[in-house]
This record gives structure tokens, C-alpha cells and sequence, in this order.
């Protein structure tokens, strides 16, 4: 079985992004229900177009349903999981064992994939899973290879194996944590975190009420909560060794150019490793040119040791700038629209779909009349350079920034 490639959509535009760039499917979230109440997320008939067009193309459309609900949750499930079926989305993904019978009852043409909240680390778990009627599991973030590989070899060869092999992770056991319902109220497990594990902390003193004694580790503070990132673009061949079925990059709050950059990469790379080619240069550099804080493997090749998962130094470092998204090509000339301003002359790279980056420059740079223009002032405008490569529509147009927030 061809491994898919999973890519996150928080909206429309990242939906369309990572169809075009090359994802065999998406996973996305209704107005609620799903673990990431941040974005702007699909309402009802934004789903229904979702699937239209990604049934047009080929590909699939899974939605969340991955809380961890309370009574109140399970009152308005059954309406909600009837209007999902109605709109043709191909699995539901659960954490939940009363949600999964739900399913079964008032959308009961829908797959279920078993969402990594659910912590499945072995085979017993998965096949039991299965055996109530689950299509694919998502298994816990927490195992080696080495463990996937057990548990491929000992559950039933049609139960599908999911796997995260990108994007950022949690200090908690499979995203099980409660510092955002302590800290702040706002349930984590249901859509709600607030992501208090990246904060900076301070020591406090009990004698001394209101006297914090910072705790530093460089100019960014001591981030004792953070974790790295997760990349696993270098090692696709030993995950499909490994069994898995569904490569999966994590992001359903992370804009369309993260969206772009991250499928783009995979895709490439999952093709490589499916013919027995080397993987090019260009895409080992792709996620480095992404936000991203300092990447690991996570679990995959070990157990968390003192420094295996803690990100020390905090922060995001976004070394990449979006300034425009192309619309066409013609007679020379590429039409594009504001993302972020450049300047004429600025050197530019252009993400086109399954392949390496274009280098261009801004030249002859006009605005939406075909007035010459020093740069690109403002959002969302109409824009065009000359450029003798031809760029499809869609294609990213990005600059190096060397900023670190």
C-alpha cells in the first residue's frame, strides 16, 4: 500500500494549499468538537466545498471530532456527527469510545480513525480498537520505531497505521494536559489550550510574596515546558519500513505558507523514498526555512533523555518571509498579491508545487494599473514583476528575513 501523506487545514485557503502541493489527504475541524478551537476552522457548507473539491483531485477529507467531551459534549454530538456524514467527509477522528458508538449510529458510513489522544501504545490497544469497528489508529507520539513495528506486525493487516511525523509536540502524554485548565480555565483536551507550556517562568519565594527571581538560561528566558519541534524528513524511508501507513504533519493553527513549505517537502521526500532515490539537498533545508523552534526526532529513535525533548532556548525562529502569492503568468510578466511588503530588486524564491525553489528577482515592479512602483506597500495588493519563468498559480513567493522572535 502507497503510504499517504496527511497535511492540516485550519481553513479554506490551507486546504487548498496543501491539495495543491501535493497531499493525498486533509484533516480539518468543524465550529467544534475538534482539538483546535484557534482556528478559524470550517463551518457546514465551507466543509461541504472542502470535500467537493478535494474528492474532485483525488483526495481525502478527514475531520475532527478528538475532545475529550464531557455530558454536554454528547447532548449535541448525534445532530453534529449527522450533518458531517451529510457532507460526504470520508472519517471521523475520535478519542473517545461513547463518541466512536455515536458515529456508528448517526453517521454510520463514516470511517473512524482513533485519534493519538486516545494514548494507543500496543498491539492489544489497536486491535481492540479495531475490532469495535475503527478503521486507523493514530498511535501515541511516546513510541520508537522499533515499537510501531511490533505493533504493525501483530494487529490485523486491514487496521491502518497513522503516525505524526512533523510539526510541534506537547510535554504531556499523548497531548493529555491540564496546565491550561489550572492556569488560565481554558480546556486543553477540549480545543481550548492556551499553551502555557511556552511561557516564561519565574521562581517565587515564599516569604517574599511578588518578588520573582528569574531563572535564565540565555536572553529568552528558561523555558522548562517547551519542547522542540518534530522532523522527520530525513528518515521517511525507515518510517514506511516501520509499517506505517499515513505520514501525518501536525499544524491545523499554522498559516497556509507553513502548510505549503511542510507538504511540499514531505511529498517530494515520500516520493523518493517510494522509488529508492536519494533525497535531494533542497529538501533537507525546506522545514529550516519554516517558524519553527530547534527540531528532534522526538521518540522515534530513543526514549526522552535529560535534553531530548526540552527546547531550552524558547522562541520561534522565522527566517523565511511570505510577500506574495502568484495568480498567473502571462507575456512576461507574474501577477501576484501582497503578502508582505518587498522592495524592487529584492531577491526572492518561489515555492512551486513538487519541486525545488525558483530563484527570481522583483523587476519592473508595477501595481494592478501597470504603474511602476518601489515596493509593495500594502495588504492584499495587486501586484506584477517581470519574470521569464513561467509560475503556476498558487505559487509562493518568499524572501530570507533572519528574524528570531
Amino acid at each position: 500500500m502507497r503510504p499517504e501523506l496527511l497535511a492540516p487545514a485550519g481553513d479554506m485557503e490551507c486546504l487548498q494549499t496543501a491539495l495543491r502541493f501535493g497531499a493525498d489527504a486533509v484533516y480539518l475541524g468543524g465550529q467544534a468538537f475538534g482539538m483546535r478551537g484557534a482556528p478559524k476552522n470550517f463551518t457546514q457548507d465551507e466543509l461541504r466545498q472542502a470535500v467537493q473539491l478535494a474528492h474532485s483531485m483525488g483526495k481525502r477529507v478527514y475531520v475532527t471530532c478528538n475532545i475529550i467531551p464531557h455530558p454536554e459534549d454528547m447532548k449535541a454530538l448525534p445532530g453534529w456527527l449527522e450533518e458531517i456524514a451529510g457532507t460526504g467527509a470520508d472519517a471521523v477522528i475520535a478519542a473517545d469510545l461513547g463518541l466512536m458508538q455515536l458515529t456508528q449510529k448517526y453517521a454510520p458510513a463514516q470511517e473512524i480513525h482513533i485519534s493519538t489522544q486516545a494514548g494507543i501504545t500496543n498491539a492489544e490497544t489497536a486491535t481492540a480498537y479495531y475490532n469495535l469497528g475503527a478503521k486507523r489508529v493514530i498511535l501515541a507520539r511516546e513510541l520508537t520505531l522499533e515499537e510501531i513495528r511490533e505493533i504493525r506486525a501483530h494487529t490485523p493487516p486491514g487496521l491502518e497505521i497513522e503516525c505524526f511525523v512533523h510539526g510541534a509536540m506537547c510535554v504531556s502524554y499523548s497531548g493529555r494536559c491540564l496546565l491550561s485548565n489550572y492556569l488560565t480555565g481554558r480546556d486543553a483536551n477540549g480545543g481550548k489550550c492556551a499553551q502555557p507550556c511556552r511561557w516564561n517562568y519565574a521562581l517565587v519565594e515564599e516569604t517574599r510574596p511578588g518578588m520573582y527571581i528569574p531563572v535564565r538560561e540565555d536572553t529568552h528566558g528558561t523555558h522548562i515546558l517547551h519542547a522542540k519541534d518534530l522532523c522527520m524528513i530525513e528518515h521517511i524511508p525507515a518510517l514506511i519500513d516501520a509499517g506505517i501507513g499515513s505520514l501525518k504533519i501536525e499544524g491545523r493553527a499554522k498559516a497556509a505558507y507553513y502548510v505549503a513549505v511542510a507538504v511540499n517537502a514531505y511529498r517530494v521526500a515520500l516520493d523518493c523514498a517510494i522509488e529508492g532515490a536519494p533525497l535531494p539537498g533542497w529538501v533537507r533545508e525546506e522545514p529550516r526555512k519554516l517558524s519553527h523552534r530547534e527540531y528532534c526526532t522526538g521518540f522515534f529513535f530513543n526514549k526522552p533523555n535529560e535534553a531530548a525533548q526540552v527546547n531550552l532556548a524558547g522562541g520561534y525562529t522565522r527566517p523565511w518571509e511570505v510577500i506574495g502569492i502568484v495568480k498567473r503568468c502571462e507575456n512576461g510578466r507574474c501577477h501576484a498579491v501582497q503578502r508582505g511588503r518587498a522592495f524592487v530588486g529584492d531577491a526572492l524564491e518561489a515555492l512551486v508545487p513538487v519541486q525545488a525553489p525558483v530563484r527570481v528577482t522583483l523587476e519592473d515592479l508595477r501595481d494592478e494599473n501597470g504603474h511602476p512602483v518601489d515596493a509593495t506597500r500594502h495588504p492584499e495588493m495587486r501586484f506584477s514583476f517581470c519574470c521569464e519563468t513561467e509560475l503556476p498559480a498558487g505559487t509562493v513567493l518568499r524572501r530570507e528575513a533572519h528574524t528570531v522572535l
